[in-house]
């Protein structure tokens, strides 16, 4: 079926709108709203027409994972990203994290539906991930303007990672049509800057998605500057 201009206009503000709600419902500071339909949330974040914008697989690809590596998803959500990375690392194990237990819930079924063993859904605080053991890559997406102490957060993370560990972030570009409130939004070089102040470099940096910044950083060896 064809689409008109007028149908993604009106896509690309229904994600204005559902991206201003779930930054109400997830910021940490507050953190007293939470998500009470998971169902729902699963209808708007795993849509087919968001893979458009979101290009899972071409994100995916650029990770480069091994198919045993050991990755976290943190803010995974309804596992846009946590169930295609589970299949991306066959014999390895996806950790999806997320601090809403209705979110937790709904990756334990989803996983078991899906047949997913190796995708592990892991309650965490708003400050600590709870990983339970170190990981090749942690990915974030949509998560980091959430995250409150970021210096001393990622800090922490950064001892999660193994050696040659990576950490992963795509969020929205302040200039992008959708996306979360712009006064909550991150500039790129901002984020740059306050991850090599918690101790990584820029590895690369990855500009084929429309509406989003997507980094790859690695821990210093000698930790924060």
């Amino acid at each position: 079926m064809n689409r008109t201009p007028g149908f993604a206009a009106l896509l690309l503000w229904l994600w204005a709108l559902c991206f201003a709600g779930i930054a109400a419902a997830q910021a940490p500071a507050t953190h007293d709203h939470g998500f009470h339909d998971a169902g729902h949330w699963a209808r708007i974040f795993d849509n087919p027409d968001r893979d458009t914008w979101q290009k899972p697989e071409e994100v995916i690809r650029a990770l480069e994972l091994k198919p045993d590596a050991a990755v976290a998803d943190i803010g995974a959500g309804t596992g846009y990203f946590a169930v295609r990375l589970a299949r991306a690392v066959p014999n390895g194990r996806v950790y999806a994290v997320d601090v809403e237990q209705e979110m937790v819930a709904y990756l334990e079924k989803r996983a078991r539906h899906e047949g997913l063993s190796n995708l592990q859904p892991v309650p965490a605080e708003p400050d600590d991930a709870r990983l339970p053991e170190p990981v090749d890559l942690v990915l974030m997406v949509n998560t980091y303007h959430h995250i409150e102490d970021r210096e001393e957060y990622f800090a922490r993370l950064a001892k999660l990672l193994k050696p040659g560990g990576r950490l992963a972030i795509i969020d929205f570009r302040p200039d992008a049509p959708i996306g979360p409130p712009k006064r909550v939004r991150i500039e790129a070089e901002k984020v740059i800057e306050e991850l090599q102040e918690a101790g990584y470099t820029l590895s690369t940096r990855h500009d084929f998605l429309p509406h989003q910044y997507f980094l790859i950083l690695t821990p210093k060896p000698d930790g924060r500057s």
